[in-house]
């Protein structure tokens, strides 16, 4: 159990480095009423992300679980070597193409007045069927032998950290209110010139890590 919150906890961190996630909540973070805006939108996508995570692992995921209900060790192995692998995948693919993607306007400049909850939700939702590091934690923790409540419990945990940023952002606007300001717009610069080296760094370090635990779980096994 404790190997699965490190592996939420360390992808959830590393994708929570998202455009598409961060570059509105940062937007809406210099508009009207900044704080309230920014925990709606917070709250659309925390919301989506969690209910299709609790979709995928206790529907999809129970009918496999009904197959082999106790997985061997060696699948469970299999299974983190294949996470690893897909992640390392993910950040070579970002790495190789962080130019365009740095060159690129961050999500949100044209925001509307509309309501900053389904914004959220509306994001979360193009995002999710994408959202390669969440499927790879979704894999691994419906191949673990771990109850139905657990698995929803590390999947809340997954989405917290996922939806970091967006929480911190919040507290900043919540803490030093208009004075926050300059420091979210410095954060929204660094935020677009470096987003794609970051992410892919975070994503193939955790990657590299869980790819070792496969191959260590496996010689051993």
């Amino acid at each position: 159990m404790l190997e699965l919150v490190g592996l939420v906890v360390t992808v959830g961190l590393a994708d929570s480095v998202n455009p598409s996630t961060v570059g509105p909540a940062l937007y809406l973070a210099t508009g009207p009423a900044p704080a309230r805006r920014v925990l709606a939108f917070t709250a659309g996508v925390f919301g989506v992300f969690l209910a299709g995570g609790f979709f995928i692992a206790l529907g999809p995921g129970e009918l496999l679980l009904s197959l082999e209900p106790h997985p061997h060790s060696t699948t469970k192995h299999v299974v983190q070597l294949a996470v690893g692998a897909a992640l390392i995948i993910a950040g070579l693919v970002l790495w190789v193409k962080r130019r365009a993607l740095a060159a690129r306007p961050l999500p949100g400049r044209d925001l509307s007045g509309g309501s900053a909850f389904f914004l959220g939700a509306g994001i979360a939702i193009v995002e999710l069927p994408t959202a390669v590091p969440y499927f790879a934690v979704i894999a691994a923790v419906v191949a673990a032998d771990v109850s139905a409540p657990q698995r929803m419990q590390l999947l809340t945990l997954f989405c917290v950290m996922f939806c970091a940023p967006l929480f911190a952002i919040a507290a900043l606007l919540v803490v030093s209110g208009p004075r926050s300001k300059r420091t979210v717009k410095r954060a929204r610069d660094i935020m677009h010139a470096h987003w794609p080296e970051l992410l892919a760094a975070l994503l193939m370090l955790a990657g590299i890590g869980f790819a070792i635990v496969g191959v260590v779980g496996l010689a051993r096994g």
